[in-house]
Formats: structure tokens, sequence, C-alpha cells
């Protein structure tokens, strides 16, 4: 599974500039959250996949995995 790498700082100081059309700052913050919520999606989805000693390892229980199913991918 391939996570999403976050935007460099650089890249929102050189969109903050006033000489960046707003139209371009707002596709990218709007890429910026589609990706989040890509990424929240697949997490999700690979965490239903695991089995139940895999949960363990890592400190959830079934339980728990179903109440993050549950959640939609805007929710964190």
């Amino acid at each position: 599974m391939t996570l999403a790498s976050p935007i460099p700082t650089d890249a929102f100081s050189t969109l903050s500039q006033h000489a960046t059309p707003i139209a371009a700052r707002v596709a990218v913050r709007f890429a910026v959250v589609v990706t989040k919520w890509a990424a929240r999606r697949r997490t999700r989805l690979a965490l239903s996949q695991l089995e139940p000693w895999q949960l363990s390892d890592v400190g959830l229980t079934p339980d728990d995995v179903q109440g993050e199913l549950r959640r939609v991918f805007w929710r964190v």
C-alpha cells in the first residue's frame, strides 16, 4: 500500500504568493484534500483485511476495526 506523500511546505509558500492565480491555489488545496480522503479510504480497507493476530500485533481489537470501518472517509 502506498501512502500519499505530504506536499512540502515550500510548495505552500510558493502557492501563497500573490502572483499565483487563485484558481491554481484552490486546485492544489482541493487535490490535497482528495488525496487525504483517498489515503484514509485505502488505509481503512487495508485494515479490514488484517487477520485477528495481526490486529493484536498492532494493539487493535475487531471492535476497534469495525468502529473505524463505520467512519466515512472525510472523518479523521
